[in-house]
């Protein structure tokens, strides 16, 4: 397959599952109530479906659904579990952006979540996504298996929890306030924390779905740590060069703030340099897969390539 053909496939593969988990993200945040649950409050429900809904590349999703497809598996069980992963990473978006933390004004080029809403009902949109989303991971149509569906609440779980997701900003808020410059170290173990986190487990989660071997698993761990480490890097790369239009968020707030970057810390042209060598290091650890990991290696230099 020629780099264009590839690419195509690529794009139009990302598409498709963004366009799939749209549509389940739809279902699961609509207004109809599942047993056990007495009300959605309409205010707190449009917050929660405003920050979710209808923006984004899906990337998370992307990789789970694509992993498992590679493996065999394929269906709405798949869907949901990416779904539960993306309202996590939804979830941290809106809380994120709140005036205690990262203080943005917009998000996916429009207002976000506290300025369309107000402070609060932020907040508790983030909570009802946070919890929602091991509703969906562990309940039945997600997967017939309990021992999977077990796994995979756990893997989310330490993934998005106090030593994964929010560890690490905790770790990105305290590097801040300091006075002393950033190592390479505590920049690397923070980004793997805060962002690498989830973009491993999408690719744990659905090599979990797809019933991988350990090898495959051991592959696969190591081609989902190398990606995350490589679109944090893009994205110091894209707020340091970017533009807020291109970016649909405010760009050069990173250096405003000194954030723990690992532009800041080795230079742009260091840091380029360590983005394409993370994106050659995550599709060499494809090799044992042969053409069937074609797209997931293309999501590899999609990471590091992109514009936004």
């Amino acid at each position: 397959m020629s780099g264009e053909v590839l690419r195509d496939a690529f794009s139009a593969r990302l598409v498709a599952v963004a366009d799939a988990t749209e549509q389940m993200l739809d279902r699961l945040l609509s207004p109809h109530l599942l047993p056990g649950e007495k009300d959605r409050p309409s205010r707190l429900l449009e917050a929660i479906r405003y920050g979710s809904l209808g923006g984004g590349k899906r990337l998370r999703p992307f990789l789970l659904v694509e992993t498992a497809r590679m493996l065999g598996a394929e269906g709405d069980g798949v869907l949901r579990a990416a779904c539960a992963l993306e309202m996590i990473h939804c979830y941290s978006l809106v809380h994120d952006d709140l005036p205690a933390m990262d203080n943005d004004d917009l998000r996916r080029g429009r207002p976000t979540c506290h300025k369309a809403f107000d402070e609060a009902c932020a907040i508790l949109a983030g909570d009802a996504l946070l919890t929602y989303a091991f509703d969906v991971i562990a309940d039945t149509p997600t997967h017939p298996d309990p021992a999977v569906r077990a796994d995979l609440t756990v893997m989310l779980a330490r993934a998005s929890g106090l030593g994964g997701m929010v560890g690490g900003q905790a770790l990105d808020l305290e590097a801040e306030s300091r006075k002393e410059s950033h190592s390479r170290e505590f920049v690397m173990l923070m980004q793997s924390m805060k962002t690498g986190a989830l973009l491993l487990n999408a690719v744990e989660a659905g090599a979990r779905m797809g019933g991988a071997d350990s090898a495959q698993r051991e592959a696969l761990s190591r081609y989902g740590a190398a990606l995350g480490a490589a679109f944090q890097v893009a994205d110091d790369i894209l707020d340091a060069e970017g533009d807020t239009a291109a970016l649909g968020k405010r760009a050069g707030k990173d250096a405003d703030r000194n954030k723990a970057t690992l532009v800041a810390v080795l230079g742009i042209d260091e840091a380029r340099k360590r983005r394409d060598a993370l994106s050659r290091e995550a599709i060499e650890a494809l090799g044992c897969f042969g053409d069937k990991a074609a797209i997931l290696a293309e999501a590899a230099r999609f990471t590091a390539m992109r514009k936004s």
